[in-house]
């Protein structure tokens, strides 16, 4: 059968219909509804229909489970600069421990032994000095902690946690020391979590053995039929 053409020839009268196309209208994108779909803008990473910012996803431990890792216990009790600043640096890979760390020691630290001295010697300073004293320190410390909960708000940020058990500033200005144990075990714990999903056990394949039908033959054999075809005697006709 022969196939008709494709083609329509246009007579004299007739012409082509013309459409009003305004410039740049064959430009317009087109929408893909699989494309449009939520992203964090830390990570990149698609969001669920569910998320609501800034996040509905629990801590692996509670703010007062500070009895659960006894090693950050500790650190967090008697060094808490060392804690914070070994937080920041597992935050932040390019930032070392040591800026947070003396950051942390100088002003918190620093602020709670001239607060301890100021009260020891309460009958020796002037009373209008220490009063003075105390409220720079206490702006001191609503400063710190503000500092400290931006670290806190990062790390949420990052795995998506919810404020809990509220904002991050005033977490670490209430519970400075459980926020620092918190802080330290959750981000052990997401770390220990994506090792253990990087590693994978791959087994070695079997050991294969590939055995032809035909027999070979064995040196003692071809050496036994090379001999026999150098004895062979030349005869005169």
């Amino acid at each position: 059968m022969d196939e008709r053409s494709r083609y329509v020839k246009l007579t004299k009268d007739q012409k082509p219909v013309e459409q009003d196309i305004q410039p740049g209208e064959l430009n317009q994108p087109i929408h893909v509804p699989q494309l449009a779909v939520p992203k964090c803008m830390e990570c990149g990473q698609p969001l669920p229909e569910s998320y609501a910012p800034p996040a509905d996803e629990p801590w692996m431990t509670g703010i007062f489970g500070c009895a659960e890792d006894r090693e950050s216990c500790l650190t967090g009790l008697f060094c808490p600069c060392v804690l914070f600043g070994r937080n920041v640096e597992s935050l932040n890979e390019d930032t070392p421990w040591t800026g947070p760390c003396i950051c942390h020691a100088i002003f918190i630290e620093g602020g709670i032994a001239l607060a301890t001295a100021t009260a020891i010697l309460n009958g020796v300073i002037d009373p209008g000095t220490s009063f003075l004293i105390f409220e720079g320190l206490f702006f001191t410390w609503w400063m710190c902690g503000i500092y400290t909960g931006q670290v806190r708000q990062n790390l949420q940020k990052n795995y998506h946690l919810q404020n809990s058990p509220g904002d991050p500033c005033c977490v670490h200005c209430c519970l400075h020391w459980c926020a620092l144990c918190q802080e330290h075990r959750e981000m052990k714990g997401r770390l220990s979590e994506s090792i253990s999903s990087e590693t994978t056990i791959v087994n070695p394949p079997p050991i294969q053995e590939m055995k032809s039908a035909d027999v070979k033959e064995t040196p003692e054999s071809s050496s036994a039929n090379n001999s026999d075809h150098t004895n062979l005697e030349m005869q005169a006709l």
